[in-house]
Formats: C-alpha cells, structure tokens, sequence
C-alpha cells in the first residue's frame, strides 16, 4: 500500500493510461478524483475503484472549456480533501487531425496546446500551494516520446509535449528541496482507440497494412497496454522516487533506442 492515506487527481481517467494509473494507485490505497467525458466510462471506474476500498469522486468535463481547471480542482478537493497527488494526463492525440502544417487548422492547433499544455499548467497552479505548505507532493506529467523527437503530421500534439516536458523540468528547478517532486513519463506506441486512428493514418499515407504497421510500433513487436505503463507511475508517486525529480522517463518498447 505505497500510497495509503493519499488523493490522487487524474485527468484523462476515464479510459486508456489514465484509467490504468487510477486502478493501480487505487490498489495502493489511493483516493481517486478522475476527470473525463465519457460518463459511463467514469461510473465504471468509480465502480472498480470503489470495490477497491477507496473513495473515488468523478468529474464530468471538457478540458478546452473555459475555467475547466478550477472547476476540477474546486471539486476534488471539495470530495477528497488535500489533493496530494496530480497526475496530467488527459490530451488531444494528433489522430484527430493529422495534417501537414501547411494544411493546418489553426483552431485545432489551439484547443490542442490548450488542452495538453495550459490545462496542466492551470492545474499545477492550483495544487501547488498546498503541496508546498505540506511540504510533500507529487506532480506526474504524461508526454510522450514525440516530446523528444517529431512525428510527422502531428505538429501541435508534438509541440504540446515538448512544452510539457519544459514545464515539468523547469517546475523541478523551482520546488528544489521543498519535498514536492515533478516527473514526466513518456510513452511510446500504447494500445488504444485513439492510436487505432493514427495508426489507420498512417497505413492509408504508407499504403502498408494495419498489422504490418503494429509489429513495426516497437523493438517488442506491438504497441504498449495502458497496465504496462501504470507501475511507472505509482513509483513515481511513492515515497520510493523522493529522489527522483525533473525526469522525463521513456516507456517505449526500445522505440528511441533504435531511432
């Protein structure tokens, strides 16, 4: 139970990794606030989180609305108390309009760095205060490989993560020392409806087969589960990563290795 007595909120819970690392800090002994759109997705998931033993508060929201933060905020704490845990996960995926930049729809550009970057930002800022007079807390940023390379036809899904990932070491600098820690994982090619897309994309563009595609994803032969990237997660939020700050941390199948 490496996180009893603590709340986490997730954004992005409702499915995916977000669902993952709300199960398995659940299973630590977490309490869960989770964000999504989907509200069938979330009853389930406070469904399984309940039957865990934790409490589990679900927050209906569309995150490129405005004040979306705050009212997420003001709501888990409301449900849970001390938010000790943030975990930043929800983001438009270039799936939803992949197109060269040229061909690019500025609008889209704009709800994507709304969402992946400024609502991260806007959270942080939120729970931060209280994480610094506790004098303890976790902020866990969920990029991606592409935060660190370029992915053709995904600009803005790109740019955001780049940013999340300059966020999140320069937000390390700036609680250096004050029992607060802001980490990033970065994801390679995970299982899931939104990579389906672009994976589909991608075939279409290649004029290569779906399957042919998947088995290239990763030096493993496939695309991650959203389960194999949770523990990653409930390390860093533990007291075991107390040392581990400003971290950008690949869960890629060996995808950059080979690059």
């Amino acid at each position: 139970m490496k996180l009893q007595g603590k709340s986490a909120l997730i954004t992005g819970a409702s499915k995916g990794i977000g669902r993952a690392i709300a199960l398995a800090f659940a299973a630590e002994g977490a309490d869960i606030a989770a964000t999504g759109r989907n509200e069938a997705e979330l009853s389930s998931l406070q469904a399984e989180v309940t039957g865990l033993g934790r409490r589990c508060a679900v927050i209906g929201a569309d995150l490129a609305q405005p004040g979306a933060a705050d009212r997420i905020f003001d709501y888990a704490s409301a449900a849970l108390g001390d938010i000790h845990i943030l975990v930043n996960n929800a983001g438009i995926g270039s799936s939803a309009s992949p197109r060269p930049v040229l061909e690019y729809d500025d609008a889209f550009w704009e709800r994507v760095l709304l969402v992946n970057l400024t609502v991260p930002y806007l959270l942080i800022r939120r729970v931060l205060p209280g994480m610094l007079a506790r004098k303890h807390g976790r902020i866990i940023n969920v990029a991606s490989i592409v935060g660190k390379v370029g992915l053709l036809h995904g600009a803005a899904y790109v740019a955001s993560k780049h940013g999340l990932l300059g966020l999140t070491r320069t937000l390390a600098l700036e609680v250096t020392g004050s029992g607060v820690t802001v980490n990033a994982i970065c994801p390679g090619p995970v299982h899931s409806l939104v990579a389906d897309i672009r994976l589909a994309h991608d075939a279409q563009r290649t004029g290569r087969s779906l399957e042919e595609i998947e088995r290239g994803a990763t030096l493993l032969g496939r695309r991650l589960e959203p389960d194999e990237v949770a523990p990653l997660a409930v390390y860093l939020a533990s007291a075991d990563a107390a040392a581990m700050s400003g971290q950008s941390i690949n869960i890629d199948g060996g995808v950059l290795m080979a690059a």
